[in-house]
This record gives C-alpha cells, sequence and structure tokens, in this order.
C-alpha cells in the first residue's frame, strides 16, 4: 500500500530508521563542523520566501493554488483530498484507504491502467496517488508542453476511477502477500500494538490492513467510498511550474469546474486524546537474537502553538544521527545500528514515539538509556553549541528539500491537511532560529516524561522478560 509521509511538513523521528539516520549524519555533521582558522563565518539561515500564491475558489468548493515558477520546462500538481486518508477507515476496514488510493490509476471510465500509464508516460510524466491519516494525495507532473493534457489525465484519475475488478483482485493479492512479509518483522509488529496503546479506538491507530480487511473489501465498496471522500469541498488543487496563473486557472476550471459533490460528507476525525495510561507488552518472538524496543505515548496535532519548538526537540532527541539517543544507544554503547525518538503530528492529534533494535542482553539497558535521555532532556538545557547545530541542521535540510517545485507543491498541500496555512512554508525557518533552551526543556517535561511513557517490546521472553521487570509488569502475547 502506498503511504504517504509527511516528512516535509513534519518533523517525524521514525524508529529503526539506520540507512536515513547515516544520510542525516552526513548532512548534521558537515552543519555541526568547525569553521577552519582564518575562514569567515557562516553566513545566516536564509528564510525560505514565501512564493506568490494566487488562490481561487471554484463555483464547486474546489480550492486552487497557483505558484508559477521559472525552472525547467515542466509542471506539477497535487490534489489533496482532506479528510479520505485512514482516519477515514471504519473498525472492520484498517487501511483501506491505502487500496483506495493505489487503485485509482488502474483504471477509469475511459481508460485502462495500462492507457493511463502510456498517456502520463506520452505527457512526460506520471500520476498516482498516495494516503496518509488525514487525507488522500493525487500527484501528477508533466513536461511544461503537456500540462494542460496531465489536467485533464489528472482530473479523470480523481474524480472517476472505475476500480476494475481484475485491477482490485490483484491489489488484494499484493497487499495479502506483504501483509504476510510484514507480520514477519519484530518492527511491523511493535509499531502495529503501540499504535493501539497510543491511539486506543482513535481511527489514528487504524492504519495497517488485516487479512479480514484486505478480503472484505471489494469494487462496489471502493466505488462507494470514493464518491463518499472525493469531494470538491473537501480538496486543494496545488499548481506549480513553467506556467501563468491565468493559464493554470483555466485549466484547472476546465478539468475540475464540473466536479460535483454527491450525498452526505464524512464526519471529521475526531480529536484524538492527548494522554493515556502507560501499557507495558511484550510481543513474543521466540527464538529471536534482538529485541525491537519501542517507547511512546500520544503527543499534540500539528497546529499546537507549541509545535516548531516540539519539532526542535525530537531533532535534539532522536532525529538525525548526532541526535542524543542515537549517540548514546550506537556511537557510545553499541547497543544498536540506530536509534530515534520525536514527535509525529498528524491533524487531530499526534504521538511521541521512540525506539531501536538491540542485542537481546542489552534490552533493558536499553530502555534505562532511552529514558535517561528523556528525563535530561526535561532537566538540563541544551547548551549553545548543541542548540545552534540542530537549529542549522533542521534548517538547512528543510531549505534544501523545498527548492524543488514538486516539494513545494507537496509541502503546501500537506500543510494544508495537517490544518497548517500556506504561510507556514516560509515562517518555519524563522521559527526554529526563536526558539530557545527553555523553550526544549519544557518541551521534554511535558512530552518526553519517562512515567509517561508506554513500552512495547518484541522478542524472547526467555531471554529477556527478567530485564524487563524494573519497567513494570508487562503483558505477555503472541499478537
Amino acid at each position: 500500500m502506498k503511504k504517504l509521509m509527511i516528512a516535509a511538513a513534519v518533523t517525524a523521528a521514525v524508529a529503526g530508521a539506520p540507512a536515513a539516520l547515516a544520510k542525516q549524519g552526513k548532512a548534521a555533521a558537515a552543519a555541526a563542523a568547525p569553521v577552519a582558522a582564518g575562514m569567515p563565518a557562516y553566513g545566516a539561515d536564509k528564510p525560505l520566501p514565501v512564493p506568490n500564491i494566487a488562490r481561487k475558489t471554484l463555483a464547486n468548493g474546489l480550492e486552487v493554488w497557483v505558484v508559477p515558477r521559472n525552472g525547467v520546462p515542466r509542471v506539477d500538481y497535487v490534489l489533496a483530498v482532506r479528510g479520505a486518508g485512514f482516519a477515514a477507515d471504519d473498525a472492520q476496514h484498517p487501511g483501506f484507504a491505502g487500496l483506495l488510493a493505489s487503485l485509482l490509476n488502474e483504471g477509469t471510465a475511459a481508460r485502462s491502467s495500462r492507457a493511463i500509464a502510456e498517456a502520463a508516460q506520452a505527457l512526460g510524466g506520471s500520476v498516482g496517488g498516495s494516503t496518509s491519516q488525514d487525507g488522500i494525495t493525487v500527484s501528477a507532473n508533466a513536461l511544461a508542453s503537456g500540462a494542460a493534457g496531465m489536467m485533464k489525465l489528472l482530473a479523470e484519475v480523481a474524480r472517476t476511477p472505475s476500480f476494475p475488478d481484475t485491477e482490485v483482485a490483484l491489489a488484494k493479492a499484493n497487499a495479502l502477500q506483504s501483509l504476510k512479509v510484514a507480520e514477519t518483522q519484530p518492527g511491523f509488529r511493535a509499531d502495529r500494538a503501540l499504535s493501539r496503546v497510543i491511539y486506543g479506538e482513535h481511527p489514528y491507530a487504524r492504519t495497517t490492513g488485516t487479512v479480514e480487511s484486505i478480503n472484505s473489501t471489494d469494487a462496489a465498496l471502493l466505488r462507494a467510498e470514493h464518491a463518499k471522500r472525493f469531494r470538491p469541498d473537501r480538496a486543494l488543487l496545488v499548481i506549480t511550474g513553467r506556467l501563468s496563473e491565468k493559464e493554470a486557472m483555466q485549466m484547472a476550471e476546465a478539468a475540475f469546474g464540473g466536479w460535483k459533490a454527491t450525498g452526505d460528507a464524512l464526519p471529521p476525525t475526531p480529536a484524538a486524546r492527548t494522554s493515556a495510561e502507560p501499557a507495558r507488552l511484550l510481543l513474543e518472538r521466540p527464538g529471536s537474537v534482538q529485541s525491537t524496543v519501542r517507547l511512546g505515548r500520544p503527543g499534540a496535532p500539528a497546529t499546537v502553538a507549541e509545535q516548531v519548538p516540539l519539532r526542535l526537540a525530537s531533532t535534539i532527541l532522536g532525529g538525525g544521527f548526532s541526535s542524543r539517543v542515537n549517540l548514546n544507544l550506537r556511537e557510545d554503547k553499541g547497543y544498536t545500528y540506530g536509534a530515534s525518538a520525536g514527535a509525529r503530528l498528524f491533524r487531530e492529534g499526534g504521538a511521541i514515539i521512540g525506539g531501536a533494535d538491540v542485542r537481546n542482553e542489552v534490552s533493558g539497558k536499553a530502555l534505562a538509556e532511552f529514558f535517561k535521555e528523556y528525563r535530561k532532556l526535561g532537566e538540563e538545557l541544551v547548551s549553545d553549541d548543541e542548540m545552534r547545530m540542530n537549529k542549522r541542521y533542521v534548517a538547512g535540510t528543510y531549505l534544501i528539500t523545498n527548492q524543488m517545485q514538486r516539494a513545494v507543491a507537496g509541502t503546501l498541500a500537506n500543510n494544508w491537511l495537517i490544518g497548517l496555512p500556506p504561510e507556514f512554508l516560509g515562517q518555519y525557518v524563522p521559527k526554529v532560529q526563536q526558539v530557545t533552551a527553555e523553550q526544549v526543556r519544557d518541551i521534554g517535561k511535558k512530552y518526553f516524561d519517562p512515567a509517561t511513557q508506554s513500552i512495547v517490546v518484541v522478542g524472547d521472553k526467555a531471554a529477556i522478560a527478567e530485564q524487563l521487570k524494573e519497567f513494570g509488569e508487562f503483558t505477555v502475547t503472541d499478537k
């Protein structure tokens, strides 16, 4: 299933990602490198200029944002549909939105899957859907000469998918095989269990499919859900690239002006909880030579007033190779290939998640080190040097990422999905620079207090159960 991670819009720390950490490490090391003797000091970080965004709301409620750019002869489109993502899935169909998004370009009322692919290729681009907790996005790109044709193809894929029975059957078979493989991975099991602990019955906990949910999905259900979820009055179209505002608006009106909402809209996603009784779970994996450790608790929505300090605190604690938990558990202790911790921010709530894969014999010690770093963040002020290094890393990564027009379109659309205004694109770096060490410490106290963290461990009970006793009584399960 395709999933859209809102990484461009939020600082999300994903546990167990050594490859990503290694890449981040190079950037962080460069940001932290001292200036050679006799060389001028680093220049001031520059904010990302807010582009001139032309905005219009069509008669059917569709918002259209146009960002002309004089660069490569290419046009990028992102159609974001709020409330269509995993949070819209019912309890009987977790992960359904992923199947829905992946099948959008597998057939329409006018074209087959192959015909769609060939049409996109002829225009010099591609089109396809992806999913997040808060919405579904359909992205497309084309050479500037094919801008009008790709706009029509995007509208066709988003508005009139046919969900052919053969394509649905293939997608279901692939989803079942992917799930079967995922179930063998301890990280998948740990993350799924932790998500349930953090969100409880909230739909944010329902992002992974089950055998039952996949088997019970058919073309009729996909068509019915598409009609409910895809509505112009809950959608935003971002267009960026080498074209004028007038041209873009005319194309948008021609392709999407006739789009009508049908039936009642789905209810809005309820607010997720901000606290939960800490849980202790041990998921058995007999014979495992290592344990997968996860810590977590409910967090905050993306629009919370302290979201920028929370993002920076997450980076300092566990958002990169040079973060505290990674340097401690990987570099100093040698317990793991990679450790991470930090915040995940969505429209109606969020989570604080940390974790690592460690050797059996150090499972308890690894948890103790996580808690030590969590506690330190909430008790001691971060040094000026560490603050500067992490601010440069966050700002530099964000600025570099958003130099590309497709990234700008994606960031604007994703920010809109989670409730942030378009101006946030340019406000983020200045806001990061304004964060104080006192704010980071307060964030540590509020969100990283060890007493509020749930623990999920996947591993061999016989090898690690004794080490876990100091952290409380664990419920043992094979689920």
